[in-house]
């Protein structure tokens, strides 16, 4: 995340705060146990203003996280929609910006303590990343994808990021951009806090929803586009390692990482090492969308 943030304004348990005095205390299970849950989500600037993308379905997963999770307190999608708009408000942006509500246990409880409930909405400037027009390079990681009988994967909790962290700093260590992570049957699962999609014989493929990976909005976003937009059949099913050598194209989405092309896996180009035409397809119909350069015909974008 790109630029200073000591004068930005944060949202915290129910006041607007200096970035600085947005503070826990490291004796809370948050701290020492990751429990928490967030959501990323991105606000773009079209010439009609601020437009923050796919606001509550990121809001109903936030709800869905903390139930999981077993939080005394349900800190809902209404009671946090107007604070997080407020914050992008009040931090006058004029760029991309990368929105972070968090709903964590605060107090000094041990591992499973379920309250008390605090909640913070951070928003940051992210401007594109330079691989977003070039394209990344990952590792098939071995470290394997969390499995749903071990944590679960469909919360964006904060512990379950431990294990994309692991697989995500070997990748860098390696000289890598990033990394690919396979799940406990084999299968390709998905990256550090990205999905994962492949063209093969011209169709677009990406691990089914049971293959250990967070159920992406993103993700549903690019097979919406692929068939709306584009035309074209996206499949969502099993992918093993090896179906990676027949990969015309490749590419992560994500919130954060919106889509990105694969160039290059295990050393071995994708293609030609280059993006693909489908990749650049998807590309251009998503940030027209998100950057309200095309109409927005299925309510996805809110005002702010």
């Amino acid at each position: 995340m790109a630029g200073s943030h000591e004068n930005l304004i944060v949202y915290f348990n129910g006041e607007f705060v200096p970035w600085e005095e947005a503070r826990v205390h490291v004796f809370t299970p948050a701290v020492k146990y990751g429990a928490g849950v967030f959501e990323g989500i991105c606000a773009y600037m079209s010439d009609q203003g601020m437009n923050v993308f796919r606001l509550q379905e990121h809001l109903a997963r936030l709800e869905y996280s903390q139930r999981v999770m077993r939080f005394e307190r349900i800190i809902s999608a209404e009671e946090i929609t107007q604070p997080l708009i407020d914050v992008v408000r009040r931090n006058d942006f004029k760029e991309t910006v990368h929105i972070r509500p968090t709903v964590y246990v605060d107090g000094v409880g041990e591992s499973s303590a379920l309250g008390p409930i605090g909640v913070s909405v951070t928003a940051v400037s992210r401007p594109r990343p330079k691989i977003a027009t070039e394209g990344c390079r990952v590792q098939v990681s071995s470290w394997q994808r969390l499995s749903d009988l071990s944590m679960p994967t469909r919360v964006k909790a904060h512990a379950n990021y431990n294990n994309s962290r692991f697989a995500a700093t070997q990748a860098k260590t390696d000289g890598y951009n990033t990394a690919l992570m396979l799940n406990a049957k084999g299968h390709v699962s998905e990256g550090p806090g990205m999905c994962f999609f492949m063209v093969r014989d011209g169709k677009v493929v990406t691990p089914s929803i049971t293959s250990s990976i967070l159920e992406s909005i993103t993700r549903d976003t690019v097979l919406e586009l692929c068939q709306s937009e584009l035309g074209l059949e996206a499949v969502e099913r099993d992918v093993d390692r090896s179906e990676l050598f027949a990969a015309e194209e490749a590419f992560f989405c994500g919130t954060a990482w919106e889509i990105t092309p694969i160039t290059n896996i295990d050393g071995f180009s994708v293609r030609d090492g280059t993006p693909g035409s489908i990749t650049r397809s998807l590309q251009s119909s998503y940030f027209d969308l998100v950057e309200g350069r095309t109409d927005d015909k299925r309510g996805w974008l809110t005002p702010v």
